[in-house]
């Protein structure tokens, strides 16, 4: 499944990852390829999580999951290595980050259980494709992410805010905007909010919560899509002993193709 990346495989970029050559966000680091969002957590908690995925799978849609003390997502990345092929971590103490670091070798534990989450990178390649302008691509920054007041549907141990994703799209470009993501479930699908930042909680669009600030320009439209940070405003509501994460926008690349994920 590997595809060629400006003349590299996405498992030579995760080995340039795993060797220190790229710690930056991967936002347009791999079109056509599928990058994942990251949870890790003790086996003790693994069910309650995989349960709370399947109840949000617009926030937490999976794409692989682990055994525990598995490090090779053998499904959608043979050869890779969880601990360090993505460029930076945060690590979660009781709902409190306690560090952010590029390599969780040292922070372990034969128990853990890996959750992959589709991440709406591969939407971008889409809309791109499609003649849809992103601005935060043209302007080399992370996309813009928000806490709501839109709670998640609780399971066991987990409950808390869903985080979005925010887009800056021409208004003409909206309802091509909606039904390109629409084909793309397993990656966030279509948006969960147009328009009104404030009516999902949101008072500074300038001052997001996660990434990089996007100005909207001209007839440019907030566009807001269900977010695979969300898992880390669930650790800061939940607070478990441990969760240990992707920093928001260093994700985890795949082998698969973004078109596998295609609903047609």
């Amino acid at each position: 499944m590997a595809d060629l990346v400006y003349g590299k495989t996405s498992r030579e970029i995760r080995e340039e990852i795993r060797s220190g050559i790229n710690v930056a966000p991967t936002a347009g680091l791999a079109p056509g390829v599928v990058q994942t969002n990251l949870a890790i957590l003790p086996q003790s908690e693994a069910f309650d999580f995989l349960l709370f995925c399947q109840r949000n799978p617009k926030p937490c849609p999976l794409i692989e999951v682990l055994e525990a003390g598995e490090v090779e997502a053998r499904i959608s990345a043979p050869k890779s290595d969880i601990r360090r092929d993505l460029p930076l971590y945060r690590i979660y103490e009781y709902g409190s980050m306690s560090a952010e670091v590029e390599d969780i070798s040292e922070y372990w534990k034969e128990d853990f259980v890996s959750f992959l989450l589709g991440c709406s990178f591969s939407f971008e390649s889409a809309l791109i494709n499609n003649g849809i302008p992103l601005r935060h691509y043209q302007e080399g920054k992370n996309v813009s992410m928000f806490i709501t007041n839109l709670e998640t549907e609780p399971a066991g141990a987990f409950s808390g805010p869903m985080v979005v994703s925010m887009r800056a799209i021409p208004r003409d470009s909206i309802v091509r905007a909606v039904q390109v993501t629409s084909r793309f479930p397993s990656v966030h699908g279509a948006p969960i909010h147009i328009g009104d930042p404030q009516a999902i909680g949101i008072h500074d669009i300038n001052n997001p919560d996660f990434g990089d600030v996007t100005a909207l320009e001209g007839d440019e439209v907030p566009v807001f899509w269900a977010c695979g940070v969300t898992p880390q405003s669930i650790a800061m509501k939940s607070r478990p002993p441990i969760m240990i994460t992707h920093a928001p926008g260093h994700m985890f690349l795949t082998d698969i193709k973004d078109e596998e994920l295609s609903l047609i």
